[in-house]
């Protein structure tokens, strides 16, 4: 009787098969749709970008020390890297500068017919070291000068090549050729030349005028041909004192760009007729304005990396009227150390020879109202005697460890007859 009463009841609330499917097709899509709705599958980019953050934030927050450690190794290194760029411009910046005065150098010899042919067979690279080149401007009419430079102060013959081969010194007397190049003029000094064979012939035409573009074309041939420290240039009416003017430049010789001489500033001027008229005098100002510091043109020196700017910019560079004033030009703009010693303009007797009573031998003497000696064929020799240093001084004086100091007992007054 149970039984039959549960069944009965259970068989009253049983739903139709077709309806307990679809509820069940319906209770699916209805779940579909709300997952789709409630659930957004974030995108990979989002996934990375929190993941990151999240590890920087925990390494810095883990490992702070070690991230500051890095950050200062990182700036050492960086420090390091800009030296080693600045180490490696300059080398290549050095290297281009060689290179184009090795080409300058070379194109100097070729062009030019005058230097021998065995210099231009000479290997520039392979050249020895001299301490330096010592340039004595002349002209056709200074035989006479010239003589008594020979008689003087200059040495000659086998003293002349024992001078370069020991001492590292050479001197030469500086010309061009005439304007009619082969004439008489030339073939006098091609004979002088025979004779003592001291001259470096230019190729340049000679003129009071074109001293400038003389001046360049010395130091640019000069530093072609001699691989030396310093560049002299000196007039032929000039006394000079060798042992102590190599002793005073030795003092200069770890300075890479140094232009030595007794420094003025004149005044420019503007009159036509006068003796140093400056055509261009209104390139420096008001009338009656100063030249800018230069060294005074009977006797200076410069070292080898202004001698090769020279070389290498010998096509642009301007020429005023004085070839000093030409020469202090070409070095304003750059870093170059002006060095202004009285002792390469002293006076001549008693001026020099005060000095050198009292050990303060002079490099070089010379008349300032005469820009030279005055009459110096008949007065050099006086000057010589009165003002030189001992006869032996070129030859025991060690100019590769000379200091001024250390060698200042080494240098005397010459001895009076």
């Amino acid at each position: 009787m149970y039984v039959k009463n549960r069944g009965e009841y259970a068989s009253k609330h049983v739903l139709p098969k077709k309806l307990a499917i679809l509820l069940c097709f319906a209770s699916f899509f209805a779940g579909m749709f709300f997952t789709n709705r409630m659930w957004m599958v974030p995108d990979a980019k989002s996934i990375v970008k929190k993941t990151s953050r999240t590890g920087d934030e925990q390494h810095v927050d883990c490992d702070m020390k070690i991230v500051l450690k890095n950050e200062d190794n990182s700036s050492r290194g960086i420090s390091g890297s800009q030296h080693s760029i600045e180490t490696v411009d300059k080398a290549i910046s050095d290297l281009e500068i060689k290179l184009m005065a090795a080409r300058a150098e070379r194109e100097t010899v070729m062009k030019d017919t005058i230097i021998s042919e065995d210099l231009k067979n000479v290997e520039l690279t392979s050249r020895r070291k001299y301490l330096m080149v010592i340039g004595i401007n002349t002209a056709f009419s200074s035989r006479k000068r010239r003589d008594s430079v020979r008689a003087t102060w200059m040495p000659q013959g086998e003293k002349l090549k024992q001078l370069e081969e020991e001492k590292g010194i050479i001197i030469r007397f500086v010309i061009g050729h005439s304007s009619t190049s082969g004439g008489i003029l030339d073939k006098a000094i091609e004979a002088e030349e025979r004779m003592h064979g001291d001259f470096l012939r230019l190729q340049h035409v000679e003129g009071y005028l074109e001293l400038s573009a003389k001046t360049k074309t010395y130091f640019s041939t000069a530093v072609s041909l001699w691989d030396a420290e310093f560049f002299v240039k000196v007039d032929d009416d000039v006394h000079v004192n060798l042992a102590t003017l190599g002793m005073t430049l030795t003092e200069h010789r770890k300075k890479p760009r140094v232009y030595i001489g007794c420094m003025k500033s004149g005044p420019v001027l503007a009159r036509k007729g006068v003796k140093y008229h400056e055509p261009e005098y209104w390139k420096f100002g008001e009338v009656g304005n100063k030249y800018f510091r230069h060294a005074t043109g009977q006797l200076y020196a410069i070292s080898k990396d202004l001698a090769t700017y020279i070389l290498i910019n010998q096509d642009v560079l301007h020429k005023y009227a004085n070839e000093d004033v030409s020469l202090g030009s070409w070095f304003i703009g750059l870093d170059v150390e002006h060095v202004d010693d009285r002792r390469l303009c002293c006076g001549t007797p008693p001026d020099c020879e005060w000095k050198a009573q009292a050990s303060n031998i002079c490099v070089a003497s010379f008349d300032w109202k005469c820009s030279g000696i005055c009459r110096s064929v008949e007065r050099i020799m006086e000057v010589h005697e009165q003002c030189g240093e001992d006869k032996n001084a070129l030859w025991t004086t060690n100019f590769v460890q000379t200091t001024r100091s250390s060698n200042s007992g080494k240098i005397h007054m010459r001895e009076q007859a």
